[in-house]
């Protein structure tokens, strides 16, 4: 099924990947940074996010402006992304203009400007951007929750930081962050799309083979100990519609538990996809959505375990009916929870559960610049054989391991629930939930 890829390392250590796709005259370039929020101590949070924002701000090569008309006028796209563990840049353009996107990016993983007046000017706007989230009920919720489940590990910041940090964080701190992480040894280059692969080496190697090695910067994480007791938070905000997060503790996202997670999430909340890559499929198969919206409970749900380096959540989200009660709400989900743990689900259901994922891994798997990234991101927490093996491994999930996974990482003990309380309204019970 997978086309052949070409990985090599460039004396500098820059990874590479490339992937030749001749279906259509386009390439897709990413360059991933293994740096996110994951590497951020309080202070400073919200700074990988920052520097992001900074490498749109031009070098002295390509000045600020000039590469989006460049982009633009060749018919290309280009945009990037900051993460809990990475951070990644592409560009998207016609095969020809290829040596555009090298140039761009080899020259602001050394060069990139740090401006007083630039570094002001997107502390504005990056602010702007942290109040206007905080006027969004699932960023505060989610926020909220994730402070509660992690009392030590970096997960606990959300990744574009606290308010507070980003009105300190000086010039001298990015562009150190900067000089730190965006080294050609802390970076995997991935390239897919129409190209000769002996070419493409070639001209890899003028681009980015002068930029030097980098000093490593040391990681040192705290190992976040096991949740003994479950956790509540309320979370008042603006709005009129109350919203419920439940989270369970799951491992790293290289643990074989993954696949049978990922099963039980298409069967409890229907198929979500396991990246940002990727569209939707319909949940209403899914045993909550019949348990909570066909009962009129919930407006909504949906699922979906996060892909990360570390232990992080699986998460369940929903949307509750103005005329219902929080507990209703909670009540129903524990108790399709509690059929999962005390049953395998039927064959036939995990089949069809196994079919809906792969069409969603599929259908984010298409396109000229989603298999480009999925070269990169699957290297920023394991290597591609993840991606490669993925579909193989969601064959292999029988009923028990559901059953199993359900029983092991759905206990109380092991929860964090969270409430968003909007200010106009009031449902929750005397109890408090």
């Amino acid at each position: 099924m997978q086309e052949a890829i070409t990985k090599t390392r460039l004396a500098n250590g820059l990874l590479v990947l490339l992937k030749e796709i001749h279906s259509a005259p386009l390439i897709s370039q990413w360059v991933w940074y293994r740096v996110g929020s994951r590497d951020e101590v309080p202070g400073i949070t919200g700074i990988s996010h920052w520097v992001e924002h900074m490498q749109f701000r031009g070098t002295s090569k390509f000045p600020r402006g000039v590469l989006d008309k460049l982009i633009s006028r060749e018919g290309g796209v280009w945009n990037a992304f900051t993460y809990l563990d990475w951070t990644a840049y592409f560009e998207t353009l016609p095969a020809d203009k290829v040596d555009l996107a090298l140039q761009l990016e080899a020259d602001r993983m050394a060069n990139s400007l740090f401006d007083e007046r630039d570094v002001e000017a997107e502390r504005t706007v990056i602010i702007s951007e942290r109040q206007g989230a905080e006027n969004e009920p699932l960023f505060l919720l989610a926020e909220g929750v994730n402070q509660a489940a992690f009392q030590f590990h970096p997960y606990r910041q959300d990744v574009i930081g606290s308010l507070e940090d980003l009105r300190k964080i000086q010039c001298e701190d990015l562009f150190r962050h900067y000089r730190s992480y965006y080294q050609a040894n802390n970076a995997v280059l991935t390239l897919a799309g129409d190209f000769n692969t002996d070419h493409m080496l070639t001209r890899l190697e003028e681009y980015y083979a002068p930029i030097p090695i980098g000093i490593q910067t040391p990681r040192q994480f705290v190992e976040e100990p096991p949740q003994t007791s479950e956790q509540r938070v309320t979370v008042e905000g603006p709005g009129e519609t109350t919203y419920v997060q439940s989270c369970w503790h799951v491992p790293a996202s290289t643990d074989p538990d993954l696949w049978p997670l990922t099963v039980l999430d298409s069967l409890l909340t229907g198929p979500s996809s396991p990246t940002f890559i990727g569209g939707g499929i319909s949940n209403k198969t899914s045993r909550l959505y019949q348990a909570l919206v066909e009962r009129e409970l919930a407006v909504s749900l949906s699922g979906g375990i996060s892909i990360t380096i570390d232990p992080f959540l699986y998460a369940v989200t929903i949307i509750v009916r103005p005329e219902r009660k929080v507990d209703e709400v909670l009540v129903a989900m524990d108790e399709e929870i509690r059929r999962l743990q005390d049953s395998p689900p039927s064959e036939i259901a995990v089949a069809r559960a196994v079919k809906q994922a792969r069409a969603l891994f599929s259908y984010g798997s298409e396109s000229i610049t989603n298999q480009a990234a999925w070269l990169g991101f699957a290297e920023m927490f394991a290597t591609y054989d993840w991606f490669t093996e993925y579909l193989d491994k969601l064959e292999t999930v029988t009923p028990q391991d559901v059953q199993r996974v359900a029983q092991k990482y759905f206990q109380p003990s092991n929860r964090v629930l969270g409430i968003y309380k909007p200010t106009g309204n009031n449902l929750l019970t005397e109890s408090g939930w």
